[in-house]
């Protein structure tokens, strides 16, 4: 068998497994609470590591090494903020987002928990948080097609197209039949290998490259601004525009619906602590790890990366360093960052339609089995849209995640942290501060110059936090 061959088998191997897990949890699925949330079951383990791999997707193992072979040192700013955005979102979101969703109506998606919370009878906030949801989830999941696609064209040699459609329609097969149960098993699968994968490339990679003190002679031959955080690749000043960009990316874990979700689900909020320390090992391990492979790259890639094919350092690595079984499982690690998020993004942007529009909106009365199949027909709709975005071969997915990340973030990370702590909060409040928080990220994500080009995260959660005190403090207190 050739060493392309044993790599395909390695993909065949893997891609049955995933299915299996699929048709098992199928199994296990009856009603739209076991679709969405898996009936709330979730250990320590599965949730931490299942929160984890839905959390870093194919950027963990595309986009950031990618960045780090262009941007050198300057990516430890992103690794700071990602790392510092993790540990609080455990801390302070996790058990108490827990607890609430369970006391304001066993509540199953966000939008659930905010009209709930607030006593919202208008059905404005479900209105609202659900189209959001929507509309930044279908960017989001396109960046997994995307990363899909740059995987199956490397390893099948499949025109772009058809290896976005082969990708995508594993994550849609598995996400549509076993639903949040599917979804949460294979993450922790898809975790442990994303984590041996980055393991085995960073560790073979360093030793080739001669270890730490080779790796920094080899960026100082290549260009010695990449040894130097505080500066570009060009050698001028990274300026504070910049440094806060990179370290606002942890600003938006307190409003990833995909990642809230898994707090919501675990089988006890005892459990959280546990799970977080969990959490924090897997997730320290892999993002050093990952921006290491990018480092490494700069000396070991003979021919230099450009553009978007810098977010294939990863594959090249692995195919130079490896027998190719070795190579297989590696590149098989990044499918399993693809689906690890792609399909939770999918789970969370159909759980809106089935709950929060359909049965919220227009049949509050509607049976568990007739949710159960309009949130399944959503999955394969927000696909086919995610694939009409998924189309250019030159998109970045650092750039895409960049953009979703930035828009959940400033839309509800303000809402569920003040929703949790501050009694005073008002739906008035709530519903100003999505809306406040959604519009300023794809209003200045138009613009660019001076002030501009500071990532739209900071802005968004700024006029966000603005909008829920102003109105809460201009209404009555309603909780």
């Amino acid at each position: 068998m050739t060493d392309n061959g044993i790599i395909v088998a390695t993909f065949v191997a893997y891609l049955i497994a995933v299915i299996a897990i699929g048709v098992v949890a199928w199994r296990r699925t009856s009603s739209l609470k076991d679709y969405i949330l898996g009936g709330r079951s979730l250990g320590k383990w599965v949730t931490a590591l299942s929160a984890q791999a839905s959390d870093m997707s194919g950027w963990l193992l595309l986009g950031l090494p990618g960045y780090a072979y262009l941007a050198g040192l300057e990516s430890i700013w992103l690794l700071a903020g990602l790392l510092v955005g993790t540990y609080l979102n455990w801390k302070f979101v996790a058990e108490r987002l827990r607890r609430a969703t369970e006391r304001y109506g066993d509540a199953l998606t966000l939008p659930d928990y905010l009209e709930s919370r607030f006593d919202d009878h208008s059905r404005l906030l479900r209105l609202v948080s659900g189209i959001f949801i929507l509309v930044f989830f279908t960017f989001y999941t396109s960046s997994g097609l995307v990363a899909g696609g740059k995987l199956f064209e490397s390893v099948f040699g499949l025109p772009y197209l058809w290896a976005v459609t082969a990708g995508g329609a594993t994550v849609v097969l598995y996400t549509f039949f076993g639903g949040f149960l599917a979804v949460s098993w294979t993450d922790f699968l898809q975790g442990s290998l994303m984590f041996l994968a980055l393991l085995a490339v960073t560790a073979v990679g360093l030793d080739s490259a001669g270890g730490l003190s080779g790796l920094g002679i080899s960026l100082e031959n290549s260009n010695p601004n990449l040894l130097n955080p505080f500066t570009t690749v060009s050698g001028g000043p990274l300026g504070w525009i910049a440094i806060v960009s990179l370290l606002g990316w942890g600003l938006g874990y307190c409003g990833q619906p995909h990642i809230l979700a898994r707090f919501m689900a675990i089988r006890k909020p005892q459990d959280i602590g546990a799970a977080r320390m969990i959490a924090m090992a897997w997730v320290c391990v892999a993002l050093v790890a990952a921006t290491l492979v990018g480092l490494v790259g700069i000396g070991l890639v003979s021919e230099p990366l450009q553009g978007a094919a810098s977010e294939t350092v990863f594959m090249v690595l692995a195919r130079l360093l490896f027998h190719p079984v070795v190579a297989g499982v590696c590149l098989a690690g990044i499918l399993a960052a693809v689906m690890s998020t792609a399909d939770s993004q999918l789970l969370v942007a159909s759980s809106a339609v089935s709950e929060d529009f359909y049965k919220g909106l227009w049949r509050p009365n509607a049976d568990q089995g007739e949710l159960l199949w309009v949130g399944r027909l959503a999955v394969v709709g927000i696909s086919l849209v995610a694939f009409y975005l998924a189309r250019d071969p030159d998109s970045k997915v650092l750039d895409l995640v960049a953009y979703a990340w930035a828009g959940f973030g400033a839309a509800f990370g303000p809402a569920i942290v003040l929703s949790l702590y501050w009694n005073a909060m008002t739906r008035n409040g709530a519903l100003a501060g999505i809306i406040g928080g959604g519009l300023t990220v794809i209003v200045w994500k138009q613009l660019s110059g001076g002030l501009f080009d500071l990532y739209e995260i900071v802005p968004g959660a700024m006029v966000s936090i603005f909008c829920i005190v102003l109105f809460s403090k201009m209404g009555n207190r309603t909780s």
